[in-house]
């Protein structure tokens, strides 16, 4: 049999252009990351000063991203757009225009994630050092390389992220060509970003539990109840969308008005519980705080609304939170372990808003332990199987032959 050395040989310089980029999102990473992070302590230490002022954040970004921004307006978009050749090229202003914003949106109260921020970077940057590196039909390895490396540079579970990479762009698809650049990429900025000192969640379980019918049964109809909830989520992000495009056309009267009434109802609730990423949610949910049970509807509307009118920000850690915190509801009404419901909550929203399995599978492993890889894995064939095969990423394709 005839070895194709081209073919290994490009493939070696793709996993080897891969170790910069890694390293370049992930010192990116780390600055936007430890940014926000200081960011949130300022907002939760002076809510009454700060929120009231979202509306005008708003007009601020609107009219930034109007004047000075191009194509970068269309954030996770234009990664599809390219992806699928429908855009040659990700400008690298979009880097600095979605972190300064997403660091406003969150400054102010705006409920919004991250991880979308951090998926752009990688891919804008990558896409930037493909158009430098001569190998054929390599546009989307790159993108899917600095994808990962995006996801990993924050969140630091380079597995998953490997895995979200290659997943995102065709659901039921995987790319194998990109495993490689993709892993060099994903572990590099993982370690540059655990190197500079960015913090990484985890949360080691205790729960010993055997895997029985009973709790066959019960893991079963949680995935079916979290598929239902991220699906929803996607298909209402998206109906949230079109309905104040729809009823508000002027973009910066729209973001004015609707950025009004979420400041009021962040002050009015809690002072800003609901603001920002969740992960204050996310640690009440694993330390046995406060968790109320309408906390995860409350997420859930207050994201969608933030994220349908124009504020920026990811999508995923307000879903992780979304799920963690209906997890510690659930706990109860299933007779489990409340961290551990939890956590089977905290990746299968994330993976059914997503529209991906395999990359939450593993960051359950890589955040809560991986000999509970099997309970997550049956949550997630039933998050999966009912998500209405919707996915917050309105241009993700759909493999039509699975």
């Amino acid at each position: 049999m005839k070895i194709d050395k081209k073919y290994y040989k490009d493939l070696i310089i793709l996993g080897i252009v891969g170790i910069p980029i890694g390293i370049v999102v992930g010192i990116i990473n780390t600055i936007f990351g430890k940014t926000l992070l200081k960011i949130t302590d300022i907002r939760e230490t002076y809510p009454l000063l700060l929120i009231p002022f979202l509306p005008l954040c708003g007009i601020l970004i609107i009219y930034c991203y109007n004047k000075f921004g191009g194509k970068s307006f269309k954030g996770m978009g234009l990664i599809f757009e390219v992806a699928q050749q429908k855009e040659d090229k990700i400008p690298l202003r979009l880097i600095p225009f979605i972190i300064l914003s997403t660091w406003a949106t969150h400054l102010f109260g705006g409920s919004a994630g991250r991880e979308g921020v951090a998926v752009q970077i990688g891919a804008t940057f990558s896409n930037w050092i493909g158009d430098k590196i001569n190998i054929k039909d390599t546009k989307k390895i790159f993108l899917i390389a600095g994808m990962s490396a995006g996801f990993s540079g924050l969140f630091q579970t380079p597995i998953a992220d490997i895995f979200f990479g290659i997943e995102v762009l065709i659901a039921g698809n995987i790319h194998y060509r990109a495993l490689v650049p993709a892993i060099t990429a994903s572990f590099m900025a993982s370690a540059t970003s655990h190197f500079l000192g960015l913090e990484k969640f985890t949360f080691p379980l205790s729960s010993n539990l055997s895997l029985n019918f009973t709790l066959i049964l019960k893991l079963i109809f949680l995935g079916i109840i979290f598929g239902l909830i991220g699906g929803s989520f996607a298909i209402w992000l998206k109906k949230a969308k079109t309905f104040f495009s729809d009823k508000i056309k002027n973009l910066i009267m729209r973001i004015f008005i609707i950025g009004t009434i979420l400041s009021l109802i962040f002050l009015i609730l809690y002072k800003g519980r609901y603001s920002g990423l969740g992960t204050n949610l996310i640690n009440a949910s694993f330390s046995n705080q406060q968790i109320y049970y309408y906390d995860w509807l409350l997420k859930f509307i207050l994201t969608i609304v933030t994220l349908s009118v124009g504020f920026q920000g990811g999508e995923v850690t307000p879903l992780f939170s979304i799920g963690a915190t209906l997890g510690v509801v659930l706990a109860s009404i299933f007779n489990l372990p409340i961290e551990f419901v939890a956590s089977l909550g905290y990746i299968s929203i994330f993976g059914s808003a997503t529209n991906t399995f395999f990359a939450p599978i593993f960051i359950g492993g890589e955040v809560f332990g991986y000999q509970y890889i099997p309970y997550f894995f049956i949550v997630m064939v039933f998050a999966y199987t009912f998500n209405f095969n919707k996915s917050i990423y309105s241009l993700q394709q759909i493999n039509k032959d699975i």
